[in-house]
């Protein structure tokens, strides 16, 4: 089991079960929206993620006709978002090792013009799905 949950600790979390990858996300939104140059996401299934505290803390942000962000009204943190059965959690809420390493790096083609990718992982214009 691997716990986490926001800077303020309003917003908790446990997944019982394990990440099945790690991707870190170059586009604009993200971007901002994490206020560094990528933003790194664990992936699990929805199923093995529990919400422990913290319901009445979440708040959203349509930021795209495709997608909305959830982030804590109490310390403004990036929160997971549910994309069908899969659960990607803000790597940085995570308390522990998730066990996986970046696998991917998506929308490489807006990526920050300071950041240099230099590891192996796959690398992708836009996003593969």
């Amino acid at each position: 089991m691997i716990t986490g949950g926001c800077l303020c600790g309003a917003y908790r979390f446990e997944v019982n079960g394990e990440f099945k990858d790690m991707m870190d996300c170059h586009c604009s939104m993200c971007r901002k929206a994490h206020g560094a140059a990528f933003a790194t996401f664990a992936g699990c299934d929805s199923a093995s993620f529990k919400l422990l505290d913290g319901e009445d803390c979440v708040t959203k942000y349509q930021s795209s006709a495709e997608g909305t962000r959830s982030f804590c009204k109490m310390c403004g943190a990036p929160l997971p978002m549910v994309m069908g059965d899969k659960t990607y959690v803000p790597a940085g809420l995570l308390d522990d090792d998730p066990g996986v390493k970046t696998s991917a790096h998506y929308f490489v083609g807006s990526k920050a013009p300071w950041v240099e990718i230099t590891d192996d992982a796959t690398q992708y214009n836009e996003y593969p799905g």
